[in-house]
């Protein structure tokens, strides 16, 4: 599979500690300052590009930062989502997003 197409990873941090909001904080900030487009959701962050490996370590990344900010224990879940023709964040909501404003 070498041709190119958009692919979407989903990355859920789930720090277990008193306060997770600071430390979801960090692992979202590590996904914004990655360069890839993506979309905060209320349950998890939905990443979208054409590179699984990247997307991988982005996701990996964000779970470290976990860490650092001083969650203990953290337990992320990751989902991916891809196609041969490729599929988008707007193609899976858009819909959505019409109906509900």
């Amino acid at each position: 599979m070498t041709e190119k197409r958009t692919i979407n990873v989903a990355v859920q941090v789930l720090p277990l500690h008193e306060d997770v909001y600071p430390i979801v904080d960090a692992a979202i900030k590590i996904i914004q300052n990655s360069g890839v487009k993506y979309e905060v959701g209320p349950l998890e962050t939905t990443l979208e590009g054409d590179d699984l490996d990247q997307l991988i370590d982005i996701a990996k990344s964000a779970h470290r930062a976990c860490f650092l900010a001083g969650a203990g224990k953290v337990v992320t879940i990751i989902k991916i989502c891809d196609a041969l023709e490729g599929t988008t964040i707007e193609d899976k909501v858009s819909k959505y997003r019409k109906v509900n404003r």
